[in-house]
């Protein structure tokens, strides 16, 4: 079974940085696409940032400018590098991925992080 775990989350002041990552237990697979997604207390959960391999990573436009997706070398790592917070980026992150495994490229599964605690306040 695949697993995600996200961490990096914390307690950071305005106008500060945090990275979240993200690993991925299974080591035979392809990501088809990967993302990041926040829910806030009483709010739906929504897209933050998300790409499809081979395509340019899409953000929200809360984000744009601030935050950034990327895969670590790893190639079972993704980050969220997160500049320039603000306390409107307080919530819970989660990371999402499409996976294939190398036995069969025909069949995705998309699979949820827990999620980490990210709070921004001074």
């Amino acid at each position: 079974q695949v697993q995600l775990v996200e961490s990096g989350g914390g307690l950071a002041q305005p106008g500060g940085s945090l990275r979240l990552s993200c690993v991925v237990s299974e080591s035979l697979f392809s990501f088809r696409s990967m993302g990041w997604y926040r829910q806030a207390p009483g709010k739906e959960r929504v897209s933050v940032a998300r790409f499809v391999s081979g395509g340019s990573p899409s953000y929200a436009d809360s984000v744009k400018g601030r935050f950034t997706i990327s895969r670590g070398n790893a190639k079972n790592t993704v980050y969220l590098q997160m500049n320039s917070l603000e306390p409107e980026d307080t919530a819970v992150y989660y990371c999402n991925a499409d996976i294939v495994r190398s036995t069969d490229f025909r069949v995705t599964y998309n699979y949820w992080g827990q999620g980490t605690q990210v709070t921004v306040s001074s």
